[in-house]
């Protein structure tokens, strides 16, 4: 699965792209597979790869998310930029009752999600929560029906799409650069980037304007 969805993030030419297929539901890792698996294996797989191709592409990511979130289901979902979901989803690690712990990112974005002690209580109790919880702990962005959720994800990817492809690339980088950055870097960053588009703007209405009396 994971598969399927980075080699379209990798080889789309638009803005946006979302992680919702009919056959990409993720509740988690299927455990039967992981059973019998050996670290060497797990090793020589890199299975971390295709996470790593998804959380970094610098295109908006919106994730749809229906029904359960659980473990790499969760996790899959916070590599992304924004959350929909549906009024009865379900979202939670439950690693630890399976005596491991999350592996594909999910103890460093939850606590940059929702704070220590909300992460802390997720993953050390492995307890399921619901939208609403996960809405008011600041993971989930909007909570629709779940027939409205893929529409309006969809609504929303195609006006994100609208603006400049670049200034929302940047956007979308300065935004994670607070998140993950000093603060001393981001206070630095963001202005060169905005002077950027600035520069670029300016730079596209001279080319215009030079164009236009040629083609009167």
């Amino acid at each position: 699965i994971l598969t399927d969805l980075s080699h379209p993030v990798l080889q789309t030419d638009h803005n946006v792209f979302f992680p919702h297929i009919p056959f990409a539901k993720s509740a988690g890792a299927d455990i039967k597979e992981m059973c019998g698996k050996t670290y060497p294996f797990a090793f020589r797989r890199n299975f971390l790869a295709e996470w790593e191709r998804i959380a970094c592409t610098r295109k908006p990511l919106i994730a749809a998310v229906c029904g359960f979130a659980l473990g790499g289901g969760c996790e899959l979902a916070m590599m992304c930029d924004i959350i929909y979901a549906s009024e009865t989803a379900k979202f939670g690690q439950p690693e630890i009752k399976l005596g491991i712990i999350p592996g594909g990112g999910g103890t460093q974005r939850l606590i940059r999600a929702i704070g220590k002690s909300r992460a802390m209580e997720w993953i050390l109790t492995g307890d399921m929560f619901s939208a609403q919880e996960a809405a008011a702990a600041g993971l989930v962005s909007r909570l629709f029906p779940p027939d409205q959720v893929v529409p309006k994800a969809l609504e929303l990817g195609e006006k994100i799409a609208g603006f400049s492809g670049l200034t929302t690339l940047t956007a979308k980088e300065a935004v994670n650069s607070g998140k993950l950055g000093s603060v001393l870097h981001t206070i630095c960053f963001v202005p060169e980037t905005k002077m950027m588009c600035y520069s670029l703007l300016f730079r596209l209405v001279v080319c215009l304007n030079a164009f236009l009396p040629v083609n009167k």
